[in-house]
């Protein structure tokens, strides 16, 4: 039955499991609380879908309603999760802008989303004062207001957006439907055997496409367990492992380092059965686990894609890493080729520029008026060139061009250059 009910619809899941763990907050007690130490706070479905519920009612007071933007400004909370079904169930779009952007970078993705109202924890103010926008509520200010009279359920009205995600420098910011949300969700399902007993840590920032979409939603889109961690402290995220028993742990190259460093790794280890680890990703760090019998898959995703490519958890089977840093091969879902410069595609074995497709890939970019585009059409110059390497890409005619080289070899795997 398990396998049958995956849903993104929280309600259903609080309907048929009200006490099943959703989030364990392992957030540090105290802001300055020692390093290894987690402070425990157990949400159930049920109880996440009471404060969605209630978050929606709170922004529909606010004036909030289908095709609004809601720009949320905050650390990894059990608010962001609330926010995001709130969001679901009226129709708005959320908007998560990294609390990790400058002063001068939080104004990019603004200048797309006009939002109708910027929500942000107390810790942000001074981030806030830099956005240029006026209407603003605390976390805390939200929960304070009044509840509208209105029904809210588990649909989703409108053709807005559900969720739209910047770069890592600000822009571009793509738009996601909910039902390429599911599709993305589903990835996680078929290719790493994601289920309702795993127990996932989230170890990257819930406004980043690698911890929202490919963590977060994924995990909640089974009925797991997800352990949330408002800074990540390897320390605490090693401790929170071995006492929750975590199943699942994804994370970047650094991540995973930082946690095989912990004094705790090895106890933590004992309870893992797997990672996923984005790449490129030294060898080193994937025969540490692996020495301990944690398989390690090796990923790749972007922001138009939060995971396109991906290794079987193949134990100690050995690839050329002369090749470039083996990924594996194109996730469900999504499509893969490589094209030469002047865009003609690579067939067999091949060194060129990765480009994806499928019901994985965002639905387009967000534009000036705040709408997906559903035909892809290239964005602008300013968003193909962003500060940051990572922004680099475009989609164009059904593709996303990654701007990446990989190399595939003959049996189909592919390196990342």
């Amino acid at each position: 039955m398990e396998a049958t009910s995956v849903t993104l619809s929280l309600a259903r899941w609080a309907d048929r499991f009200p006490d099943r763990t959703a989030v364990v907050d392992i957030s540090e007690d105290r802001l300055y609380a020692p390093a290894e130490t987690i402070h425990e706070d157990r949400v159930s479905y049920g109880a996440l879908s009471a404060i969605a519920d209630r978050t929606a009612e709170r922004l529909a007071t606010l004036g909030i309603g289908p095709g609004d933007t809601v720009c949320l400004v905050t650390r990894n909370r059990v608010a962001t999760l609330g926010l995001f079904f709130a969001c679901r169930r009226l129709g708005a779009t959320l908007a998560p802008v990294s609390h990790l952007l400058t002063p001068a970078s939080v104004e990019r993705p603004f200048g797309v989303l006009e939002p109708e109202i910027v929500v942000a924890e107390a810790a942000q103010r001074d981030l806030v004062r830099s956005i240029p926008f006026d209407r603003s509520v605390t976390l805390a200010e939200l929960s304070e207001t009044d509840r509208a009279g209105v029904e809210v359920d588990d649909r989703r009205p409108g053709d807005a957006p559900l969720l739209a995600l910047h770069g890592q420098s600000g822009r571009p910011v793509a738009g996601y439907a909910s039902e390429t949300l599911k599709r993305n969700c589903r990835t996680a399902v078929a290719a790493w055997g994601l289920a309702a007993n795993d127990v996932v840590p989230l170890t990257t920032p819930l406004a980043a496409p690698d911890g929202l979409v490919r963590v977060a939603l994924s995990v909640v889109y089974v009925g797991g367990t997800l352990l949330l961690d408002r800074a990540f402290d390897p320390g605490d995220a090693a401790t929170a492992i071995a006492e929750e028993g975590a199943t699942l742990l994804p994370g970047r190259a650094t991540v995973l380092r930082d946690i095989a460093a912990e004094t705790g790794f090895d106890a933590a280890a004992d309870r893992l059965e797997r990672a996923v680890c984005e790449a490129p990703v030294d060898d080193d760090v994937i025969e540490t686990y692996r020495d301990r019998d944690v398989p390690v898959a090796r990923a790749y995703g972007r922001l138009e894609c939060p995971t396109a490519l991906s290794e079987g958890f193949v134990g100690d089977t050995r690839v050329d890493e002369s090749e470039g840093s083996p990924v594996g091969r194109p996730v469900p879902d999504c499509r893969a080729r490589l094209v030469d410069d002047e865009g003609t595609v690579l067939e067999g074995a091949a060194d060129g520029r990765l480009q994806l497709s499928g019901p994985v890939v965002a639905d387009g970019y967000v534009n000036a008026a705040g709408t997906a585009d559903e035909q892809r059409d290239e964005p602008t110059a300013l968003e193909r060139t962003g500060d940051d390497a990572g922004d680099r890409g475009w989609i164009a005619d059904g593709w996303f061009d990654t701007g990446d080289r990989f190399r595939r070899d003959e049996a189909g795997t592919y390196y990342l250059r």
